[in-house]
């Protein structure tokens, strides 16, 4: 009892101050390490994005570092290690030069700082004065590489691990590192991931993620959801549009320190690697689809051209078996892989969109599936030159259609028809067109309805919405264009979805690229399911089924039809049966007058089970059928490809 009593007085009499000292500085930080993230498999479970281990350099801010420390540190290392500096800004590196207490001093000389200005305002001062005499204090390339090192690691927070080098890292690097680890505090040798995809067009699907740590122009937003400055994280297309997924959940581990000692660490949560993606797409038919694009591009006349897109998908559930794209520079005549047009260029479309015009008239009752007939001729109205239907442009004859007639021979008049008697307007020959702006709104209403203006809400970022031409009073002639496609522009990603629409009468599906997410092994293989896309109808429309027989038909008889009118008979031989409708739509493209070829199908015709989209944009040879060929060919590799396969 005497020793414990001494022992006592010792600790809290005597050094009392210097233990509560010691609890007050000791601190308890978590620390977090990144894991493996989720790889992306195609419909067949084919991965197309793999993570490749690599050696790289990395650097643990310890408690207590200072400034300097990082400087002196920078340039030890900086003799055994070289880095990427083509991202240094100019920032940093007078950051860098900076650093240096010498530097600093004689900087201030120059500046002449008021002796009230506060250090920080010092520091501003020396760095304008830097800035603007930038040509005298250029760094060498030798500086440049210890400035990019100074910058990485003394923007990192404390305990955190900075990946300070993960591409190529030499073995010259490694050796003279490790021989010389022990004058480099922070600094070790480690692993980690990267990116690997199974080629450059993979990337054109599945986008790419962050290799410098967070985009700038979502750095606070990421930080505010936890991310760290130096995490990497998907920025574009599936890698972006499911990162939370991908990235799993960090290992944390929570470090007590005394001062700058670590006294104690303990592991929390060892981690969990990100989930894997499974797609829907068959990545060998997707493959084909492209090279079915670029193979019939040509044939279009493209002098003017900004590209051509096509999607396949399911009708039923909204499933996307493909998407291919052609970016094309018509300045320079270079073509690039855009397999996301699909879902961000729009364009006038032209006739394809006449099936929801005729549906329309169908839900107004201004035709009824028993009395739908309506005399094609050229409209007149005051003011403006004739509008006419490409086989009756004389208008020497006034040709009586069904509205079968008149999707199977593309009839224009019998369209613009439609949209006056939605409208209310009495046409005569010669007559002021006096219809109410409110058509615009009525029309693209209907048109809305199918998927067409408005997003179709695919999983990718960046969807187009698609533009509204002018809808006022002074440009109510407009109105008859939109009737026949001519006027608002869409994707080629809304044209797929309204064509399922018609296919599966009346349920706009929600298109869709991942089919399921997956847990990701130990072993970096597929585990367990942990999530499967279900078919997500997005309106039911309530329109009868004899108003979609009345379509059907009508796109049966463009691919079918015997009159010398029919527009894609040739596809009348491809089996199963194919019914679509084709679209010309007159267009301006670099100054010259120029047309959108663009097709929009499904097949069986009596039980559809997949949706071809197609468009080719500013074409000069509109006789050349490229948009025809196209949809034979992909029609014919899906149940080659795709449906025999399944």
């Amino acid at each position: 009892m005497g020793m414990l009593v001494i022992r006592l007085f010792y600790m809290q009499i005597i050094h009392g101050n210097y233990y509560q000292s010691a609890v007050r500085s000791s601190n308890t930080t978590t620390r977090t390490a990144n894991v493996q993230r989720g790889l992306i498999y195609d419909a067949n479970r084919h991965a197309l994005v793999r993570n490749d281990a690599q050696r790289s350099i990395t650097y643990t801010k310890n408690s207590g570092t200072s400034s300097q420390d990082v400087y002196r540190l920078a340039n030890r290392l900086s003799k055994y290690l070289q880095v990427d500096t083509d991202n240094l800004s100019l920032v940093d590196q007078r950051a860098y030069y900076l650093a240096d207490p010498a530097h600093y001093r004689a900087i201030l000389k120059l500046v002449h700082p008021a002796e009230s200005t506060t250090s920080a305002q010092q520091y501003q001062l020396a760095m304008k004065y830097l800035k603007q005499h930038a040509k005298q204090y250029q760094l060498s390339a030798a500086e440049k590489n210890r400035a990019k090192l100074y910058a990485m690691m003394n923007s990192s927070y404390t305990l955190s691990t900075t990946i300070l080098k993960r591409d190529d890292v030499t073995d010259d690097e490694i050796a003279q590192i490790g021989e010389h680890i022990a004058q480099l505090p922070g600094i070790k040798v480690g692993t980690a991931w990267r990116r690997d995809y199974q080629s450059d067009a993979v990337k054109s699907l599945t986008g790419t993620v962050s290799t410098n740590g967070l985009p700038s122009d979502e750095l606070k937003s990421l930080l505010a959801q936890g991310y760290a400055r130096n995490d990497s994280v998907g920025i574009s297309l599936l890698e972006k549009q499911y990162q939370g997924v991908l990235a799993g959940t960090k290992a944390t581990t929570t470090i007590t320190t005394n001062g700058q000692r670590v006294t104690k660490e303990r592991v929390k949560y060892p981690g969990k690697a990100g989930d894997s993606l499974v797609l829907t797409i068959d990545y060998k038919f997707q493959q084909k689809v492209q090279q079915i694009l670029e193979q019939h591009y040509g044939a279009a006349g493209i002098a003017y051209s900004h590209g051509a897109y096509a999607v396949v998908m399911n009708p039923n559930t909204g499933a996307v078996y493909a998407l291919a794209g052609i970016d094309r520079n018509p300045k320079t005549g270079d073509q690039t892989l855009d397999t996301t047009g699909a879902i961000t260029q729009s364009m006038t479309m032209g006739s394809v969109v006449k099936g929801a015009t005729v549906l329309a008239g169908l839900m107004e009752k201004v035709i009824t599936p028993e009395n739908n007939t309506l005399y094609d001729s050229p409209i007149k109205v005051a003011g403006t030159p004739a509008k006419s239907s490409w086989f009756n442009k004389s208008g020497k004859s006034s040709i009586p259609l069904t509205a079968a007639q008149a999707l199977g021979y593309s009839s224009n008049s019998y369209m613009m028809q439609i949209v006056m008697k939605i409208a209310g307007f009495d046409y005569h020959p010669g007559a002021q067109l006096s219809m109410n702006p409110d058509i615009f709104v009525k029309m693209r209403k209907y048109y809305n309805m199918f998927g067409l203006g408005v997003p179709t809400g695919i999983d990718l970022p960046n969807e187009a919405r698609g533009l509204e031409g002018a809808s006022g009073q002074a440009n109510i002639g407009s109105a008859l264009d939109l009737s026949y496609g001519n006027y608002d522009q869409y994707t080629v990603m809304q044209l797929a979805q309204y064509m399922s629409t018609i296919a599966n009468d009346g349920k706009r599906m929600q298109p869709y690229l991942v089919q399921q997410i997956r847990q990701t092994t130990a072993t970096g293989g597929l585990g367990a399911v942990v999530a499967t896309t279900k078919p997500k109808v997005q309106a039911n429309l309530p329109i009868p089924q004899s108003y979609f027989d009345v379509v059907h038909d009508g796109l049966y008889q463009v691919t079918h039809g015997t009159s010398s009118n029919t527009t894609a008979r040739q596809l009348a031989g491809v089996s199963p049966s194919v019914s679509g409708k084709t679209g010309t739509a007159e267009t301006f493209s670099e100054g010259h007058e120029t047309t959108t070829l663009s097709f929009a199908g499904y097949a069986p015709s009596d039980k559809p089970q997949v949706v071809v989209a197609l468009a080719i944009d500013g074409a000069t040879n509109d006789n050349s059928g490229a948009n025809i060929d196209m949809a034979k060919d992909i029609f014919n590799a899906y149940w080659d490809m795709v449906k025999a396969r399944n």
